[in-house]
């Protein structure tokens, strides 16, 4: 179970040094009079937070992972696979914007 936690945030920390790159790009994006969009994720991803930047998203995602860790077993087998899947979400997202700015 331990080696589960540690995988997850080993890609947590991934994830987040990515976020602030991308926020970073983003920020500039909207200086430039683009990037207009309401938020990265749509309400029904899964995710509570709404926001145009990463942070809210990751900061989210990282409290999840927080509570899984101390939660019993039960309850991490019923909220491992949301965790997962906004985990994805942001490595997907985060790969596509990185792809889309090069250049």
């Amino acid at each position: 179970m331990q080696t589960m936690f540690d995988k997850l945030k080993e890609n947590l920390v991934i994830i987040y040094r990515k976020g602030l790159d991308a926020d970073k790009k983003l920020d500039e994006v909207q200086q430039q009079g683009k990037g207009k969009f309401q938020f990265i994720f749509t309400t029904d991803s899964g995710f509570e937070a709404q926001s145009k930047r990463f942070a809210p998203y990751i900061e989210e995602l990282a409290t999840d992972v927080m509570q899984l860790e101390l939660a019993s077993q039960q309850k991490i087998e019923a909220d491992l696979p949301m965790v997962v899947k906004k985990m994805e979400m942001l490595f997907a997202t985060l790969g596509q914007l990185q792809g889309s700015l090069k250049g």
